[in-house]
């Protein structure tokens, strides 16, 4: 099941990240409404601090890795359209403290999944500009706030960061995929979340297009409060089929 993948012809974007991916989820889906139709369909796997290839925590909710979620047989099932698939926030697994071989392999699994529903792959690199103008100490602050158990010193963490940069690359390049670096512009005191001013530029240089739109705050809160798939809060699993939720504003959107 192979779709194609022109800026004229897209009917499902497939984007798979971490934080910056649900932080900004509202101008992707806008964006790809505004560029491809209201019947744009976008299958996302995303939440806080998610992970490739492992379970993820973030204050009390867990969810499985995105290797692992459910997004995969939903696109097994689903009609072949032309699909746009971005591939995006690799870096979490790093301060996890996962070797940098093991977060290769998963993202590549990833990618090589995607080729198989469509030729039109997006990998989006890490914020290397941003990651290398940390000192140790703004470093430990950093991972003391956003991941308290971590214990990934500054040195082994620049390090992974610049080997798994690397690795992306040569994966783009081994799938045939479009590889974009991230601009040190686009973060300011938050070396790894794109500060909202830049939402716009960046994810139209990472899905490809020109022209970015906005979504309106009702549209906003409504994408931010969807439950995906599967998660446990409280240690308690809870499991929400998906059957594509439809927007006001246009298309349907599938979380996991």
């Amino acid at each position: 099941m192979t779709g194609g993948g022109k800026s004229g012809e897209v009917g499902r974007v497939v984007a798979i990240g971490a934080s910056n991916l649900t932080r900004g989820l509202q101008t992707v889906v806008a964006t790809a409404r505004g560029a491809w139709g209201p019947d744009i369909q976008v299958v996302a796997a995303l939440g806080h601090g998610r992970s490739y290839g492992a379970d993820s925590h973030f204050l009390f909710r867990r969810l499985p890795g995105i290797l692992q979620s459910g997004l995969w047989p939903l696109l097994d099932a689903m009609p072949g359209v032309p699909t746009r698939a971005l591939v995006t926030d690799v870096g979490n697994d790093i301060l996890y403290g996962a070797p940098s071989d093991r977060i290769l392999a998963w993202v590549d699994r990833c990618v090589a999944r995607l080729r198989t529903f469509t030729a039109d792959v997006v990998v989006a690199g890490l914020p290397l500009d941003a990651l290398h103008q940390l000192t140790p100490r703004r470093f430990a602050a950093f991972r003391t706030l956003f991941y308290p158990p971590s214990r990934v010193g500054f040195g082994e963490g620049l390090a992974s960061a610049d080997t798994v940069e690397r690795g992306l690359r040569e994966i783009a390049d081994r799938h045939r995929a479009r590889f974009v670096a991230m601009r040190g512009s686009w973060y300011r005191v938050d070396p790894v979340h794109i500060r909202p001013r830049a939402w716009r530029e960046a994810w139209g240089e990472i899905a490809g297009l020109g022209e970015i739109h906005g979504a309106g705050w009702g549209e906003t809160a409504r994408l931010l409060t969807l439950p995906s798939e599967r998660r446990r809060l409280f240690g308690v699993e809870r499991i929400r089929p998906q059957a594509g939720t439809p927007l006001r504003g246009g298309g349907r959107v599938w979380l996991y």
